[in-house]
């Protein structure tokens, strides 16, 4: 069955002011249930294209089409200092007017697959950086939206923590049925995420270099060190490298 476009970027022009063009008659198409890596070198635009997917920002020129509701999960966490893990995660679901019993029981399981059980009654500040990005990720999750947009959710994540989540991630794919982009840093872990990959380039941005990660899921860690996937991050890496000035 043909997958539809739930997600476009039509000829789209954007500029913070004059001389500062972000994206110049940009394009992209998402299909749903895609996973889509987004690489490219630092101070590009990443993170814009997701403020003007969530409406944050306005399009100079050109359209953006959407079909279906959007989480955003920014680099920042932005939980609220007086609220508790749990109340912070429940957001979304006293927005959409859940019941707060009901919604007290559902935060409750997803603590504990997050590993935030025994955290519930605890503030931010108790937390460590990690700590926060999973509460911030748990509450993006509980939107219940089509689509997803995560601006470099493991980032904070010590190694050990990094690689369980990933895996985690890669389970919670298959039973959401969502479709996500992920802005990330890592070219490994965009490889072991995506279905595809969007390399962007210095700003402007006029184009991306989609590529497909030749990879079936469930996927594993071993994965990683195919013959074919070592030659794409190979291949990355130095069209990264090359993009950044020193």
């Amino acid at each position: 069955m043909k997958k539809r476009d739930v997600l476009k970027f039509d000829d789209v022009t954007f500029s913070y002011g004059k001389g500062d063009t972000i994206l110049q008659n940009f394009s992209l198409q998402v299909k749903e249930e895609e996973f889509v890596g987004i690489v490219g070198p630092s101070g590009c635009g990443k993170s814009t294209l997701f403020r003007l997917l969530t409406g944050l920002e306005e399009v100079t020129d050109g359209a953006i089409h959407t079909d279906g509701r959007i989480g955003y999960m920014p680099q920042k966490d932005l939980l609220l200092p007086w609220r508790t893990v749990a109340a912070n995660a429940a957001i979304p679901l006293e927005i959409q007017g859940v019941p707060k019993k009901k919604a007290e029981v559902r935060v409750m399981e997803l603590l504990e697959e997050f590993g935030l059980k025994g955290y519930e009654h605890k503030y931010p500040s108790d937390l460590s950086g990690g700590m926060r990005q999973r509460v911030s990720f748990l509450r993006t999750f509980l939107t219940g939206a089509d689509i997803l947009l995560l601006d470099e959710p493991f980032s904070a994540l010590d190694a050990f923590t990094k690689r369980h989540m990933q895996e985690w991630l890669l389970e919670q794919y298959h039973k959401w049925k969502k479709t996500i982009l992920f802005i990330t840093h890592d070219v490994e872990e965009a490889l072991f995420l995506s279905t595809k990959l969007c390399v962007l380039s210095e700003k402007p941005i006029r184009e991306t270099k989609e590529l497909i990660v030749p990879l079936s899921y469930p996927r594993k860690r071993t994965d990683l060190h195919l013959p074919q996937i070592l030659q794409m991050e190979e291949q990355l890496m130095k069209e990264l490298g090359d993009m950044v000035k020193i």
